[in-house]
């Protein structure tokens, strides 16, 4: 295959969520506007991660290449007032999401990788890895009270900003997430 060019490269293989987004962010700022950088990733939930954190970034996410086990993602920056980071407003604490286990009513979406949810998840969560978001999203109620939650509150920060462009009314994103979460869980 050509090789792309780019503006520089970015070395995130063995890192999981969040570093290939954290790295990434600190990379962009050292390219002008209209350069790109390409990410390289053994993360499989990178992919969507990056799509998802261009797109909430302002930036322009130009695709992934896989070879030989490596995700090589291309993001493209942009400029000025396109690359203000929009952050969804409306956060739930884990304590808070705790409290509300018994709820029947509350729906909790976990929109991490499927591995991820099936080794540890919050009882009753229904999953939809943020990949799959976007076409599966048809299976919620856009009237339902939903907490979304990942391992950090990354994913779930766009997984609940998608979930508002879409007309659901009632979302808060649960920060920390999995990685603090001391509740009861279910496991394989």
């Amino acid at each position: 295959m050509n090789t792309l060019k780019t503006n520089l490269t970015l070395d995130a293989k063995g890192l999981a969520c969040p570093m290939p987004i954290v790295k990434t962010k600190k990379a962009m700022k050292d390219l002008e506007p209209g350069q790109v950088l390409e990410v390289l990733a053994t993360d499989k939930g990178s992919k969507a991660d990056l799509k998802a954190w261009a797109g909430s970034a302002g930036h322009h996410y130009l695709g992934t290449i896989e070879e030989d086990g490596i995700l090589k993602h291309y993001v493209r920056k942009s400029s000025g007032e396109e690359t203000k980071e929009k952050t969804y407003p409306h956060v739930s604490s884990n304590e808070e999401l705790e409290t509300k286990l018994e709820d029947s009513s509350i729906v909790i979406l976990d929109v991490r990788e499927a591995a991820e949810y099936a080794f540890e998840h919050i009882p009753n969560a229904v999953s939809i890895p943020l990949g799959e978001l976007e076409e599966r999203m048809n299976e919620l109620n856009k009237e339902d009270e939903i907490y979304v939650v990942c391992r950090t509150g990354s994913r779930s920060d766009l997984a609940a900003q998608k979930l508002a462009g879409n007309g659901f009314a009632n979302v808060k994103n649960v920060v920390p997430g999995m990685s603090a979460w001391s509740g009861k869980t279910d496991r394989i």
